[in-house]
Order: structure tokens, then C-alpha cells, then sequence
């Protein structure tokens, strides 16, 4: 693949991932002032998220248009649970407690840290190759004060970035799916247990801005975000998404006529210098692939050079259990779905 096509699709599918949920962080702030609590905003921001793409995920059958994706299996229940107890009740109940004692712009901002946790959980515990120029557009800075706040904020990065790496296990299923059960399950309990702690109904026109929030900012970000995972693995889709902060920590200046602070400044600075960095990237050796049994959206390409069985589907791209038989070849690449393999140093 020649170098300048590398990160595509991957890339611009992330960026797009981190200008929804960029712009999510500000509107939330915006509906805790109408006094929605922190715990039943996350539960309305995930339920928005599943109810909407649960609609998506219905109409699309009811019009007849079959997905080439792969349905999730039961080998994936417990990666999605885990995927829901991190990502979808720990990461935005912190997220949104930091938020009613932060600034808008200081939590964008602190929520690169995001990226920075995604980064070294993918290399220290799932052995992800990690090129160092990631560090550069994986942290623009953050506050310069550390409160109860912006630590809460911290932990739902952590919480996020253990989520994204969980994720990567299932990107090759459908990400509507994912999304979707995601949102409904993680936005059922949080508000239950919100609603149990007493709190108090929303107003409609904060439950409709919630769930229009939740949709576009949880729900529709991370089917692209899932699928950024599929091309880069999720040390690069962190890094690519990344720039949310930036994105929410301009709007929030719009938004609450924040001060446009040298801090912001230097982090626009810097996501400029990190992006055309990872862009560059080249990634190139030779290495082998393993035979392996696993089921996919695909096209027949160099990596898919397999037999059907009666049953499966003709056209292309679609989705079908197949066989990878071994094979050992030179190429640029990323940590996607085929090249999980290790390395002798990072590059």
C-alpha cells in the first residue's frame, strides 16, 4: 500500500470519531446547568446513544438492507461486558462528576490523557507496536491545577482507555452492534441507579438535548471510532482521537465565553506538529502471519486469498467465517486487524 494511503481509512474515520465527542463535553456541561445530575446525564447520554442507533439498526432492516458486518458471537459477551463496566458506567459518571467542579475547557483539555492511557495499556499490557512520535499528538497539555475534579476526570480517562483497548478485542464485529448494546446497557443502569439516588427527572427539552448529545456524541463516535480500531489498532485511534480535547476545549470558549488561554494555544500548536507527524508515519517489515479461524467484513485482497462454501456470500465486501493460512510477506502496515504481531522494538 503506498504511504500516503496508510492511515486511510483509519484516520479520518478517529478525527471524525473526536469532533463528535469533542463537541459532546461542552453541550454536557451545558445541560448540568439546567440541573440534570451528573449520574442521570450519563445514563441519558448513553441511552441516547443506543436508542437512536437501535432505530438505525432497525430501519436498515426493515428496508431490507442486510450488513456485511459480523454479527457479534458469544465469545465476544465477556470483552463486551467489561467493555460496558469500564467505558460505559466508570469512564462518564467520573467524567461528568469532574465536569460540575471543572471548566469546560480545562476538562477538554484533561481529557487527553484519554490517549495517553489508550497508549500505554495497548503497549505495556496488550503488546501493541508504539511509535514514539504518538506521544506528541497523544498529549497537548492539560491544567496546570489538579482539584477533586479534574482527578475524577483523569480516572474516567484511565477508565477509557482500558475500554478502547477492550474494544480493539471485538472491532471486527458490527459496530452498530457494539454501540448499540453499549448505549442501552450502560444507559439503562446508570439511570436506574441515578433515579434510585434520587434524582430528579430531567425537563423535556434537557432529555431531548440529551439524547440528541448522546446519539451524535456517544453513539455515532464510537461506530467510528470502532472502526478506526479495525485499521490502526488502538494506540493510533487513541492517538488520531486525541484531538477531541482540543475540539471541545474551542468550543467551550465559544460556548461559555471562556478566555483563550496561551495553554490553548500551545495544545492547538502542538495537535497540528502531532498530526502531520503521525501522518508520516511509515511502518515497514517483513513479518509472518499465523493461520487463523475468524469471521470479518472483507474484501479479497492480499490477506484474503480463501475459498467459500456454498453458503456464503457473493458479493463483496461481506462477512463469512474463513481460514488465513500462513504466509510471510514485506509490507507497510499498521496494528490492524491482520498485523497483531510482535516486535523486536518499537518503529
Amino acid at each position: 500500500m503506498p504511504r500516503d494511503l496508510l492511515a486511510w481509512p483509519g484516520a479520518p474515520l478517529a478525527i471524525a470519531s473526536a469532533v463528535l465527542f469533542g463537541a459532546s463535553t461542552p453541550f454536557a456541561k451545558l445541560l448540568l446547568g439546567e440541573g440534570i445530575s451528573p449520574w442521570l446525564l450519563a445514563g441519558l447520554l448513553y441511552l441516547g446513544s443506543g436508542i437512536g442507533l437501535g432505530i438505525i439498526h432497525l430501519g436498515r432492516r426493515a428496508v431490507g438492507l442486510a450488513s456485511a458486518e459480523a454479527p457479534l458471537r458469544q465469545a465476544d459477551m465477556p470483552w463486551l461486558a467489561l467493555v460496558v463496566l469500564s467505558g460505559g458506567a466508570i469512564g462518564p459518571v467520573l467524567l461528568m462528576i469532574g465536569l460540575t467542579t471543572t471548566p469546560a475547557s480545562s476538562t477538554a483539555l484533561l481529557l487527553n490523557l484519554e490517549s495517553l492511557a489508550t497508549m500505554v495499556i495497548a503497549w505495556v499490557v496488550f503488546r501493541e507496536n508504539v511509535d514514539r512520535r504518538l506521544l506528541v499528538l497523544s498529549w497537548q497539555g492539560g491544567p496546570g491545577k489538579f482539584g477533586l475534579g479534574a482527578i475524577a476526570i483523569a480516572g474516567a480517562c484511565v477508565a477509557w482507555g482500558l475500554d478502547n483497548n477492550l474494544t480493539r478485542k471485538l472491532s471486527a464485529a458490527d459496530p452498530v452492534q457494539i454501540a448499540l448494546i453499549k448505549g442501552l446497557v450502560a444507559g439503562t443502569v446508570n439511570l436506574a441507579f441515578a433515579l434510585m439516588a434520587g434524582a430528579h427527572p430531567p425537563t423535556f427539552s434537557a432529555f431531548e438535548g440529551a439524547m440528541l448529545v448522546g446519539f451524535l456524541g456517544y453513539g455515532v463516535s464510537l461506530v467510528l471510532f470502532v472502526l478506526g480500531l479495525r485499521h490502526l489498532g488502538a494506540a493510533r485511534t487513541g492517538a488520531y482521537f486525541s484531538t477531541a480535547p482540543f475540539i471541545g476545549a474551542i468550543l467551550a470558549v465559544a460556548m461559555f465565553d471562556e478566555p483563550i488561554t496561551t495553554r490553548l494555544i500551545g495544545a492547538g500548536f502542538l495537535m497540528v506538529i502531532g498530526l502531520y507527524m503521525h501522518l508520516s508515519e511509515a511502518h515497514e517489515h517483513e513479518h509472518e502471519h499465523e493461520a487463523i479461524d475468524h469471521e470479518h467484513r472483507h474484501t479479497h485482497d492480499t490477506h484474503h486469498r480463501h475459498s467459500h462454501a456454498p453458503n456464503d456470500p457473493l458479493g463483496e465486501p461481506h462477512s463469512h467465517w474463513h481460514r488465513h493460512v500462513p504466509m510471510i510477506h514485506k509490507h507497510p502496515h499498521y496494528p490492524d486487524t491482520h498485523h497483531q504481531h510482535e516486535h523486536a522494538h518499537s518503529g
